[in-house]
């Protein structure tokens, strides 16, 4: 019997208001190759922890559409919904998944369904855009089927931060198989590089948050969902609200949303890591990623 423990309540920010995160300064989006890495790995040897959502949660509201959102800037705003890739066999694993390319497991399906019903009952987004590795892409697509989106729009600068050395490793393994790499994933140091060609949390930020502001610059003023990962996806939290650090873990297949300025560029956080649409499917509360250490 897996042991089960409650949902914590999703961090909400009024419209007006600001929640978690440092805006690095947007530069011109990077092209990345894919590292080649192994299939997905083998399953879990401990038993893991379920975290399930409340039967009565809700989660936070949403507005309706994008420009009704309205704060100091007094322009239009546009909505972009964030969620994070299902479950892969990896991060039940706890191994350090990177740019390799692991599939979403079972659950991770059943999580992708999920949510994508979830955002199918909300105002439509007119866009949805991916990282291009397989299980952000597989989640993007099951979103789009399920919300009659058109097609996904996949952009290599959503993907995962590169953990260098690090990638296909189980994290209790790092610091005795790579200590230097391990001791640079880890350093609070935000230009600190991986070896083995690993970036460092600010080149993370640049790619993303630049990526970000492109985006919204082709749908001023309207909804459109973001497919990424756990670490990519604090990244632009911490652009987005820099006077609050994130404490909470971004899992599996949850809903944030942030609001951009069409005139000022401004960002307000309106939701995090919201799982209330998973009552059934449940997410493992120690898998690896979401949190500080996210790959």
């Amino acid at each position: 019997m897996r042991p089960l423990s409650a949902l914590p309540t999703p961090s909400v920010a009024s419209v007006s208001a600001f929640l978690p995160y440092p805006p690095p300064a947007a530069v011109a989006a990077k092209s990345f190759t894919p590292s080649p890495g192994p299939g997905p790995g083998p399953a879990a040897a401990t038993a893991p922890q379920i975290r399930w959502a409340h039967a009565s949660g809700a989660g936070p509201a949403m507005s309706s559409s994008a420009s009704s959102a309205e704060g100091k800037d007094g322009g239009e705003f546009t909505e972009v919904v964030i969620v994070r890739h299902g479950e892969t066999s990896w991060n039940a694993s706890r191994i350090i998944q990177g740019h390799l390319d692991a599939e979403l497991n079972d659950i991770g399906r059943q999580q992708a369904v999920a949510v994508a019903h979830r955002l199918s009952k909300e105002a439509k987004p007119v866009a949805i855009y991916s990282s291009d590795l397989k299980r952000a892409a597989e989640t993007a697509q099951t979103i789009a089927r399920i919300c009659n989106l058109p097609n996904v729009v996949f952009d290599p600068a959503l993907r995962e931060r590169h953990i260098g050395d690090l990638q296909g490793m189980k994290l209790q393994d790092a610091a005795t198989e790579r200590p230097e790499a391990y001791k640079a994933f880890v350093s609070h140091k935000r230009n600190q590089q991986i070896p083995g060609g690993g970036e460092s949390l600010d080149q993370l930020s640049e790619r993303c948050v630049s990526c970000l502001y492109k985006i919204v610059e082709k749908h001023k003023g309207e909804r459109i969902i973001l497919v990424s990962h756990g670490g990519t996806i604090r990244e632009l939290y911490r652009h987005a609200s820099p006077t609050k650090p994130l404490h909470g873990k971004i899992h599996n297949t949850s809903v944030s949303v942030i609001l951009v300025s069409d005139t000022t560029g401004r960002c307000i956080v309106k939701a995090v890591g919201d799982i209330s649409h998973l009552q059934e499917t449940g997410v493992l509360d120690n898998a690896f990623g979401g949190d500080k250490n996210s790959a």
